[in-house]
């Protein structure tokens, strides 16, 4: 009897989206909001982004959270301050150089768009990772029917500036906000960049980003900016949130790279959440196939 050697792009079967799920995904879409009513597409896990770990329990990946603008040191905290902060309806303004800028309806861009559901590994720049499940469709998709101007070198991203719905702003007044994030054209054109709107087959929690995030997992955890409300077009390299805060710390690229030490930590290993065992860190968050062209390798 011949044995089957499964190949390295595929996933385990263990982590496979069991039958019944599979079929009956288009209702779980529409019931959280993913799947606009009366559209015919639905998501489908691509087996070319796979994972070398087990998926991350989803309490652990909803429960532990980097958002400052809900709180800003305690991590636990985040998924209890988000109450108050309502996704629906919600618009997002393209402006700069584009062909056509326009405030894009959430609900009616779904309608157009392919979605899939990915699973990619997450490094956050405090050295924890996790191990996520997203649904989304790639950014490219997006930017191109965005029609950027040959002139447009960079794409820059803004969060939602909400106070009264947002805690952490009042409770760290000293930064810059809104957060605002930034990729070079090809960055954010690359087959592996996402605009997310949910994870673990669900709509994505308040906590991760809700409800349209960046997911660029070759990069740190802070280069995917959560809830965005602005997308603009610049021909320039855009300033971003944590290089204006601590420069010396965080540069514009931020690639996952084990062999550039924080300069208040190493970036050798990471930590598994929730269980913190340590992993060895690979450069590009092991994404080099798809994205190590784009690079030197010392870009910071």
């Amino acid at each position: 009897m011949l044995i089957r050697v499964p190949m390295g792009w595929e996933i385990p079967e263990r982590e496979a989206t069991p039958e019944p799920a599979f079929w009956n995904r288009r209702q779980i879409l529409q019931a959280a909001g993913l799947l606009a009513a009366g559209t015919a597409s639905a998501f489908e896990r691509n087996p070319k982004y796979t994972l070398d770990r087990p998926i991350t329990e989803e309490w652990a990946a909803t429960g532990y959270n980097n958002y400052y603008e809900f709180h800003p040191t305690d991590k636990q905290a985040v998924k209890d301050m988000v109450g108050k902060f309502t996704t629906s309806p919600w618009k997002i303004e393209v402006k700069g150089l584009v062909n056509k800028p326009q405030t894009l309806d959430l609900d009616d861009l779904f309608k157009t768009m392919q979605f899939e559901e990915r699973l990619y590994r997450f490094r956050c720049v405090e050295a924890w990772a996790m191990a996520v499940p997203w649904t989304g469709f790639p950014m490219a998709d997006l930017i191109r029917k965005l029609d950027p101007k040959p002139e447009a070198k960079y794409i820059r991203f803004v969060t939602v500036s909400r106070p009264a719905e947002m805690p952490g702003m009042k409770l760290a007044p000293w930064y810059p906000w809104p957060y605002y994030e930034g990729l070079r054209m090809d960055e954010a054109m690359n087959p592996m960049a996402m605009f997310v709107t949910g994870m673990y087959g669900k709509k994505l929690p308040k906590q991760n980003g809700a409800p349209f995030r960046v997911i660029v997992p070759w990069k740190y955890g802070y280069k995917n900016p959560k809830s965005i409300a602005s997308i603009e077009f610049t021909a320039k390299q855009p300033k971003t949130f944590w290089n204006d805060t601590a420069a010396t710390e965080y540069g514009f690229y931020s690639n996952v790279n084990p062999k550039k030490p924080h300069p208040r930590w190493s970036q050798a290993h990471e930590k598994m959440i929730p269980t913190m065992a340590l992993r060895p860190t690979q450069m590009y968050n092991g994404y080099g196939e798809w994205v190590g062209g784009m690079y030197k390798g010392n870009e910071f």
